[in-house]
């Protein structure tokens, strides 16, 4: 069951939770029809220099069209509830995608974002913009996550390898 609505404000997932959408650069945020889209902290801009494509993160270049960002939001996930990440049609018709990451039951901390764009064009994601709408569904079963990214900083956090 997706929990939307006045259940979602009600369970709090994310700190500081809006209660309706709002509009920054063109594109919403806040509590949606089906769950919340959260936004981005960082300016993120994707171009071709040199017919070679590249990606700043907040003035910072890398080659490429992979950038690791972070949303805004901070999530404290209750233990019976599981969130999914899903791109935003608007980012989707730019041809932005952003990985369909699943944040555990009991999860506590900022989300590091995965974007890959595969547009030719320059495409710049201002700081504050909606990026990805996160749908809650409830489990069958209290959980509790116990992983490496528990309590990961707001910034993005490179993957962990463990042995």
């Amino acid at each position: 069951m997706i929990c939307n609505g006045q259940l979602l404000l009600k369970m709090q997932p994310i700190v500081g939770m809006l209660g309706a959408k709002v509009q920054h650069n063109g594109v919403s945020h806040g509590l949606s029809e089906a769950g919340y889209d959260i936004r981005l902290k960082q300016t993120v801009e994707f171009y071709s220099r040199w017919n070679e494509p590249r990606v700043a993160v907040d003035g910072k270049e890398a080659p490429g069209r992979f950038a690791l960002a972070s949303a805004m939001e901070i999530f404290d996930m209750p233990p019976d509830l599981v969130g999914i990440v899903h791109d935003k049609s608007t980012w989707a018709r730019h041809g932005l995608s952003v990985f369909n990451t699943v944040i555990e039951p009991g999860f506590k901390g900022g989300l590091t974002l995965e974007l890959v764009y595969h547009g030719g064009s320059y495409l710049k994601l201002p700081e504050g913009t909606g990026i990805a709408q996160v749908l809650f569904h409830r489990t069958q079963m209290p959980a509790q996550y116990t992983g490496k990214y528990q309590n990961q900083s707001s910034e993005p956090v490179a993957p962990i390898m463990t042995e």
